[in-house]
C-alpha cells in the first residue's frame, strides 16, 4: 500500500492546457510538473483537389512557356508573345514573333545553328553521355576547388604559383615583338588543328 501511494506521489504531473494563466503549484514535494506547450493552431493542409489542381495549373503554364520558346525559336510570324515589364507587372504588350526574332536575330541564328548540329550528329547518346560527364566533371573540379580553398596555406600558395606563372608567360611569349609573333602563330596553327582548315 505504501508503494502505491509513494509511486503515485513521484509520478509527472500533466498540466491543463495553457489558457493564459498561471500554472498553480503542486503540493507534494515529489511531483515535478512540466509547463504544457500553447495548442498548435489547426493548419489547414490543401486537399487532394487543390493540389491536382495547382499541379494541371502549373503543367499548363509549363506547356505554355515551351511552345512559346518553340515559336520564337523557329520564328513562326502568326503566333503572338506576351512580354511582362517587370515595372509594371498588371501591364502586358503582346509584339508578333516576327518582331521578337527582329530585336534578337543572333539568338533564333544562334538556335537555328544548334538543332542544325543537332541534326547532323549520329550517335546523339554518345554526345549527350559526354555533355552530362562534363556538367559531373565540373561540378566535381568545383568541389575540388572549394576544399582546396578551405585549406589554410594552400589559396596563398596557389596565387604565388599563379602569378609567378602569369610574369614567365609575359616574360617568355608577349615582352618581344618576335615572341609575340610566334606565339601567335603558335595559336594560329593550333585552331587550324583542331577546328580543320577551311583551304
Amino acid at each position: 500500500m505504501a508503494s502505491a501511494a509513494n509511486s503515485a506521489a513521484c509520478s509527472l504531473a500533466v498540466p491543463p492546457p495553457f489558457d493564459g494563466k498561471p500554472l498553480p503549484r503542486q503540493s507534494s514535494a515529489h511531483a515535478v510538473g512540466l509547463p504544457s506547450l500553447r495548442p498548435t493552431p489547426h493548419l489547414a493542409s490543401p486537399s487532394r483537389l487543390q493540389i491536382r489542381e495547382a499541379w494541371k495549373t502549373a503543367a499548363y503554364n509549363c506547356r505554355r512557356v515551351a511552345e512559346k520558346f518553340i515559336r520564337k525559336a523557329t520564328g513562326e510570324t502568326t503566333a503572338t508573345v506576351e512580354i511582362t515589364t517587370a515595372a509594371a507587372a498588371a501591364t502586358t504588350t503582346t509584339t508578333t514573333a516576327a518582331e521578337f526574332a527582329d530585336q534578337l536575330p543572333e539568338l533564333s541564328d544562334f538556335v537555328r545553328k544548334i538543332q542544325e548540329s543537332w541534326d547532323k550528329l549520329e550517335d546523339k547518346y554518345t554526345v549527350s553521355a559526354l555533355a552530362f560527364a562534363g556538367i559531373i566533371g565540373l561540378w566535381t573540379a568545383g568541389g575540388a576547388v572549394s576544399a582546396i580553398d578551405r585549406l589554410p596555406l594552400v589559396p596563398g600558395a596557389l596565387e604565388l604559383v599563379g602569378i609567378g606563372y602569369t610574369g614567365w608567360f609575359v616574360y617568355k611569349n608577349l615582352l618581344l615583338e618576335s615572341d609575340r609573333k610566334s606565339l601567335i602563330a603558335k595559336v594560329k596553327s593550333l585552331y587550324r588543328d583542331i577546328i580543320g582548315s577551311s583551304e
